[in-house]
């Protein structure tokens, strides 16, 4: 492999999350906000791994029996193919000889994460479960091979709905994995399609001083329904998580606060207490 391919650091660690091979655990629980890292932090033990570099803060350390490590990608899917990638060349890449090894390593990923609600009946305050994410992003366009994740049907049915616009990178759909999945089953989390996209603000319908390319873009998903599953929230990165996952076969799964919903205009200021009950569920049951 180019040394261009698999960049690492005067000191051995991956170029991007600065870590090195043994400083992860096969549990992983991936925050977008670096100060969310130290917030969970203070639910484990014994923290042996604690780095940052840029907006990649990540921290090891036991809850309960349990090895765990915690870390920040950031916001979007672009950071999202810099962690996902990262993450499993240090679990599955020889770094003396830049060649995957021969016995691979499977790891849990959970993205805990805030998103906003699209369904009137989804209050601010609400867990809402991924079952299925719909990228509008494009990020897994540029590997091979991906096409077996794909639920076509809900992105087919999606864009017919919306009317989509050539203009735009095609809708893609990849579910959850089933068995993570089904560590939360008993767990009180709303199940639903999230939708993965790349910006805040016109991405997600929000209209500052530039037009957006649909005004009606939140009503159009909130009435979006498949097989009677609805569209129940908008954030920016499972998407890529659940698409990089299934290629590098890793599990993984999303579960959001939802802060505010887009429908009634409710919005949570003090969410910390929430993401804290969140996390100590993901940590008890992973």
């Amino acid at each position: 492999m180019k040394e261009t391919e698999l960049i690492t650091n005067s000191d051995g660690s991956i170029f991007h999350l600065k870590l090195l091979p043994g400083d992860i655990a096969r549990k992983i629980v991936i925050v977008g906000d670096p100060g969310r890292v130290d917030m969970f932090a203070t639910l484990l033990k014994d923290i042996r791994v604690k780095k940052e570099n840029r907006e990649f803060r990540t921290v090891t350390g036991t809850y309960d029996l349990g090895e765990i490590t915690v870390i920040s990608s950031g916001i979007g899917t672009d950071n999202i193919d810099i962690v996902m990638n990262e993450l499993d060349a240090l679990v599955n890449v020889d770094f003396a000889t830049g060649k995957p090894k021969d016995e691979l390593t499977s790891l849990d990923i959970v993205r805990i994460g805030t998103s906003g609600g699209l369904q009137q009946d989804i209050p601010a305050g609400s867990f809402v479960i991924t079952e299925t994410a719909i990228g509008f992003d494009g990020l897994i366009h540029f590997y091979e091979g991906y096409d077996w994740l794909l639920d076509t049907a809900v992105a087919d049915v999606l864009v017919e709905h919306l009317e989509w616009p050539d203009t735009l990178s095609y809708p893609y759909a990849i579910r959850a994995n089933k068995e993570l999945m089904e560590v939360f089953r008993n767990e009180n989390f709303i199940k639903g399609i999230t939708v993965s996209v790349p910006g805040f603000y016109a991405p997600q319908g929000r209209k500052i001083r530039l037009e957006t390319f649909d005004n009606e873009i939140n009503e159009k998903l909130a009435s979006y329904s498949f097989r009677g599953k609805t569209i129940t929230n908008y954030e920016m990165e499972s998407s890529a998580i659940y698409g990089l996952a299934g290629l590098l076969g890793h599990r993984a799964v999303t579960i959001c606060t939802i802060l505010g919903n887009r429908v009634t205009g409710e919005f949570i200021h003090d969410y910390k207490p929430l993401m804290i009950e969140l996390a100590r569920k993901v940590f008890s049951l992973l």
